[in-house]
């Protein structure tokens, strides 16, 4: 055999090694694949998480499925989650579930309006508002006891925005890519959109979660796939996106590419990834001081018990670090 051959074998061993190298994990998400999964669909499609050791599957959720019961489980390893009330309650329920990295800096809730009907945050409390269950039993408490919102100006959300459509005075819930985007589209008009977290609703939103004993016993999995999102989420937001998002066209038969760069937008626009505490220390940041002042609301309307042990719901451990700011455009 002569050495070029020799070192072609060599190269097919090595590459052969480095394959079987990579240890495979599974990450839940939260819903049907989008946008705002976008980083991490990133870090797949260009070999960010691989570069750091780990094959990672993408599994989608939805309303049928509960991919934290999965992680509990072991049947997967990483969770997307909501906001930090998930965290709290997991804490008072004395399930070992730790957040290790926020995604979303402001959450994605939103209120609409109709234009020249509620112009200010305030001029929405002269509406009907119609708030599911969900949203009534969490931020629509703190909306009560922060803004003077009213339990009875509240109608059930069905998630059909025909009420809304057809009455100027009813206001709505919505996600910040989602029903503002399909209302544009099917009635011919830009409602009023307002942020919640605009208006002090502190939480992070879509976190990613293990389980304890895998920060303690298994780290580098842990650093490998927190790191690798964060640098997802800056090439996703800020670089070439196209291998990403025909993943994600690929694995969502309802998404399309126009609903795609809607929600890109408005996640850069709104600053929900890459904002405030992110600018200085990098996306996926969490800090102590947010999460308390989110939890001392939250105590404040009733939502969660004031003695539970809010610091036991994270870790700071994985991130703010400044990994990646140099991709974000100056």
């Amino acid at each position: 055999m002569d050495r070029s051959m020799v070192l072609a074998a060599a190269g097919l061993v090595l590459s052969a090694q480095a394959a079987t190298a990579l240890e495979r994990v599974v990450f839940g998400t939260n819903w049907l694949p989008q946008a705002e999964h976008g980083g991490f669909y990133q870090s797949v499609a260009d070999g960010t998480y691989a570069e750091c050791g780990l094959e990672v599957e993408i599994v989608p959720g939805g309303p049928q499925v509960n991919n934290r019961a999965l992680m509990m489980a072991d049947r997967i390893q990483f969770h997307m989650g909501g906001d930090l009330l998930q965290a709290f309650s997991a804490v008072e329920e004395n399930i070992p579930i730790v957040a290790v990295m926020a995604t979303f800096q402001k959450h994605p809730q939103v209120i609409i309006s109709h234009p020249g009907e509620a112009d200010t945050w305030e001029e929405l409390r002269d509406l009907t508002l119609l708030i599911g269950d969900n949203g009534f039993a969490s931020y629509y408490q703190w909306m009560i006891a922060a803004w003077g919102f009213t339990a009875e100006q509240r109608e059930v959300y069905t998630f059909n925005p025909a009420p809304f459509l057809a009455n100027p005075r009813m206001g709505m819930q919505g996600f910040l890519s989602s029903e503002p985007f399909a209302i544009e589209k099917e009635a011919g008009f830009a409602p009023n959109v307002f942020l919640i977290a605009d208006h002090g609703y502190s939480t992070y939103a879509t976190t990613v979660e293990t389980m304890r004993d895998t920060i303690e016993n298994r780290p580098e999995v842990v650093r490998c796939f927190v790191e690798g999102s964060i640098l997802g989420w800056y090439n996703y937001l800020y670089g070439d996106n196209a291998a990403a998002n025909e993943l994600i066209l690929a694995a969502n038969a309802e998404m399309t590419q126009d609903k795609i760069d809607f929600a890109i937008d408005k996640m850069i626009s709104e600053g929900i990834v890459d904002s405030g505490d992110a600018l200085t220390y990098g996306i996926g940041v969490i800090t102590e001081a947010q999460v308390e002042d989110f939890f001392d609301k939250m105590v404040e309307a009733g939502v969660v018990d004031g003695d539970v042990d809010w610091r036991q719901a994270f870790t700071t451990e994985f991130v703010g670090k400044g990994l990646g700011m140099e991709l974000r455009p100056d």
